[in-house]
């Protein structure tokens, strides 16, 4: 048998891959060192740059936000075209009037006070049950859910704004 002159494969390989991993360790070293000279070492430069960087960002006019133009706000399609209809189509977005507010006043009252109650025990540990719900009561009393805070149209009212059609009055520079 003759002696084969060939290169093994595997070993040429291995070879390869330890020379690559060298290679790019070199390369890493070379890159590190080169950043290193060339960094910046001046302190009072570095103090520059953070006071730079922690001056607040002013605000321009592009960072605030546009207000609707209220004088070109349409109310649900509703369009006026002289002072009256106007006035009727401002009246009609206002709160409607409750006639009745006694009807929905206890179950009102009922969920003011399961919502409210349990803040007055976390504030007030020491009072009495009784001494809470008298402190309740004063607050329903101030309160916007009370119905009785709010406008109420009275039993004799009219259905439209004007209650009495009185006659108008003559001029007083009429002498008889």
């Amino acid at each position: 048998m003759s002696k084969k002159f060939g290169i093994n494969t595997k070993s040429a390989e291995a070879r390869a891959r330890k020379d690559a991993v060298k290679e790019s360790n070199n390369r890493d070293k070379q890159q590190k060192l080169e950043d290193e000279y060339w960094r910046d070492d001046d302190k009072q430069i570095q103090k520059k740059q953070q006071r730079k960087d922690e001056q607040p960002k002013r605000t321009t006019i592009d960072d605030i936000p546009l207000e609707e133009n209220i004088n070109r706000l349409q109310i649900d399609g509703a369009s006026a075209r002289n002072v009256d209809d106007a006035v009727h189509v401002l009246r009609s977005t206002e709160a409607s009037v409750d006639t009745h507010p006694e009807k929905r006043m206890k179950a009102a009252y009922e969920t003011f006070e399961n919502e409210n109650l349990p803040k007055l025990k976390q504030e007030h540990p020491t009072l009495r049950l009784s001494q809470l719900k008298q402190l309740l009561k004063k607050e329903w009393m101030k309160s916007p859910d009370n119905s009785f805070n709010k406008p109420t149209k009275a039993y004799n009212e009219l259905g439209n704004s004007k209650q009495y059609n009185l006659p108008e009055e003559k001029d007083s520079n009429n002498d008889d």
